[in-house]
């Protein structure tokens, strides 16, 4: 006769703990959602279209989405040399670096935003030098992309250090003794083993920066087909009470997002499958 032993769970009841796990995903994030899709439903197609695809609208979408995947891009070069610096070298103020890096994270967004402009306005420290040649970085989408690279630095450094911090030197060591350089060794051995945690970094600051408001307000000068954001334009027409035309770019910019994710994970999948088999 056979005895099926269960295995003993610190958190008792498995039907208990899913319902749970479901109900709190519903109250927070898939009834919001459907409530969002079904104010929108209230539009007819034409109507749904023309809300989405005016032209002021556009043009936010390609500043939002632009400045947002340049933001990304830059904070995975440079998170990549932050999480390096942190995990390999030792040096007086490294765990204050460290601290520092976490900072967008505590630091509330509008004073961020209030900072950078101060910073980079044509009179601020360091506004001033460029304009002084000639280049405006505040109320343009430089300060749009210098605004975004800020708030989501973290999410790469944070992203690739533990990581770092888990590969065992002697890998590299052994490509040196099997005489390959520095750049063969980081971009064979390294790289490859990083690269999901860097793809991870890239979507989860790709995604932070899609929806960032709060800071990029204040440095963007939000001049319609200038340096007019996505959100700024869901906000304005919430105050405006058009909130069917609200939800449908909100529709829009979640269905976006979604895909983007999409592609990001099968990359990711496919990079760590690639690993493996090498």
């Amino acid at each position: 006769m056979n005895i099926a032993l269960r295995k003993p769970s610190v958190i008792p009841g498995f039907g208990l703990s899913l319902g749970f796990t479901l109900t709190y995903l519903s109250l927070i994030v898939l009834i919001p959602l459907s409530g969002l899709f079904l104010k929108t439903f209230t539009l007819t197609w034409e109507k749904f279209w023309i809300e989405v695809t005016d032209e002021r609208i556009m043009h936010a979408y390609y500043i939002t989405f632009g400045c947002s995947f340049i933001a990304a891009l830059i904070n995975v070069f440079f998170g990549l040399i932050m999480a390096w610096i942190l995990v390999r070298y030792r040096f007086p103020g490294r765990k204050f670096l460290d601290s520092v890096v976490d900072l967008p994270f505590a630091l509330p967004t509008a004073v961020a935003g209030i900072a950078l402009t101060a910073l980079y306005a044509p009179g601020g420290w360091i506004g001033k030098y460029f304009e002084a040649l000639g280049i405006k970085i505040a109320f343009t989408p430089a300060g749009i992309v210098i605004a975004l690279v800020f708030i989501s630095l973290p999410f790469v450094v944070r992203t690739v250090q533990p990581v770092l911090e888990d590969m065992e030197h002697e890998i590299e060591e052994a490509a040196a003794s099997l005489g390959a350089t520095r750049w063969q060794t980081f971009t064979m051995i390294i790289l490859p083993h990083i690269s999901p945690a860097l793809l991870t970094g890239f979507a989860m600051a790709f995604a932070r920066a899609l929806g960032e408001y709060g800071s990029v307000i204040f440095i963007a000068g939000n001049m319609p087909m200038v340096s007019e954001i996505v959100p700024l334009i869901i906000i304005t027409k919430l105050e405006q009470y058009d909130y069917a035309g609200a939800t449908a770019i909100a529709v829009v910019m979640l269905v976006a997002s979604f895909v983007l994710l999409l592609i990001i994970n099968l990359l990711q999948k496919w990079s760590q499958t690639r690993t493996v088999k090498d």
